[in-house]
């Protein structure tokens, strides 16, 4: 995770809720301070925003999230929807419903995540990326995140749920305002109305699969049973739209995280260049620097400890993966970008019940990209400011200009 500014304030006293926060203070000094003078944190109230609570550390973000008796996912599991109170996907979505209604739903979409189907999946993404990496390598100067991680992902689970070639790019466009924006300028209405659009789109297409099913993960979901009965159709859309939010947002922001780790760390990228380090280790370094999925959430529903603080029933407790990968006490000299660094037990996709689907997929993706870097790219040159999203959830890069002088 890399910043280029870095704030000289009391990190107890900053506003998580804020965008503007994560743009304007260096995170992984604010995560260090939070770690070791307040790591289970009370976020004070805030210009009519409700206080919430924030985990910092490894050990008690990973006991969090696997609590599944006194904290539920049922009532939001972003700050966008817990801090309102509820969220309107609540037991309809798998990433916030819970229980075995939970467990049904997720083994019915696993049986379209097979190794097998993956395996091949996996495959057109390396393919792919060569194909890209082809377009841009020797060429001078492009945007990164436009020309190719934008073009990756979103390709890769349109395969896995038979999205046509033709919406693909409008789905990315679309996601790209749901869960970020470029400034505080952008209006949260483009928000809303992005999301509803990606909704009916999955309406529509769930309707034609149970006419036509396929092999595809929204076939899966449109003609599958669960508890002996069909998922109603608000069901489908909502998990079709996790899909599509998660497998794409993450796996794109750790892609062009990686371009610029890499530039600014020389000695990594001769490594990885020379092939001193592995490209399986060199990826889990990737998605724990990067850390695209900065916090997930959740409320308790009973008086609870957690790092020697007692969180009471309703408060919402947030889980800050991009603070708990930075921890020292689980990642020696964590604040160095090492690709041969070992053991490597991020917390980019998570943990526990709701463990990422798509954390095979996430892992191709950056792995394809550190793999045709290798191959094909004899230096990575910046070329300008990378342009910061503006989020209290997705870390990472709408913009990257960068020149990859071939071999």
């Amino acid at each position: 995770m890399t910043t280029d500014s870095r704030a000289v304030v009391d990190a107890t006293t900053l506003d998580l809720a804020d965008p503007q926060t994560y743009i304007d203070v260096d995170p992984v000094w604010m995560w260090r301070e939070l770690r070791e003078q307040s790591p289970v944190h009370w976020n004070e109230p805030k210009g009519g925003v409700p206080g919430f609570w924030a985990v910092t550390r490894y050990a008690d973000v990973v006991s969090v999230y696997k609590d599944t008796k006194n904290f539920t996912s049922e009532r939001g599991n972003v700050l966008s929807t817990l801090l309102q109170g509820h969220d309107s996907a609540a037991g309809k979505m798998l990433a916030v419903t819970d229980g075995a209604h939970h467990r049904a739903v997720r083994n019915l979409m696993l049986k379209s995540f097979s190794p097998r189907l993956l395996e091949h999946v996996a495959e057109l993404v390396r393919q792919r990326t060569r194909g890209l990496f082809a377009g841009v390598v020797g060429k001078g100067a492009f945007d990164f995140a436009a020309d190719v991680a934008d073009n990756i992902p979103i390709n890769t689970i349109g395969d896995l749920m038979d999205v046509p070639q033709a919406d693909r790019q409008q789905l990315v466009e679309w996601n790209n305002k749901t869960l970020a924006r470029h400034s505080s300028e952008d209006g949260e209405m483009e928000e809303w109305l992005a999301r509803n659009e990606i909704l009916m789109y999955f309406g529509g297409l769930a309707e034609e699969r149970r006419r036509n099913p396929g092999d595809d993960v929204v076939s899966a979901l449109a003609t599958g049973l669960v508890e002996g009965r069909p998922l109603p159709d608000d069901e489908i859309v909502f998990n079709c739209y996790s899909l599509i939010l998660g497998a794409d947002e993450s796996s794109r922001m750790s892609s062009i995280g990686a371009i610029r780790a890499l530039a600014e760390n020389p000695d990594q990228w001769r490594a990885l260049k020379n092939g001193d380090v592995s490209i399986e280790s060199a990826t889990e370094e990737v998605l724990r620097w990067t850390t695209p999925a900065m916090h997930f959430g959740r409320r308790a529903v009973a008086d609870v400890e957690v790092g020697g603080s007692t969180i009471r029933d309703g408060d919402v407790v947030t889980l800050w993966n991009s603070s708990a990968n930075f921890d020292e006490d689980v990642f020696p000299g964590a604040e160095r970008f090492d690709l041969a660094r070992t053991p490597n037990k991020h917390l980019a996709f998570g943990f526990g019940p709701h463990f990422c689907l798509g954390a095979f997929l996430g892992r191709a993706h950056v792995g394809a990209v550190l793999q045709c870097l290798r191959d094909t790219v004899s230096e990575i040159r910046l070329t300008g400011e990378p342009t910061r999203l503006y989020s209290n959830f997705v870390y990472g890069y709408s913009g990257l200009p960068v020149e990859l002088v071939a071999n």
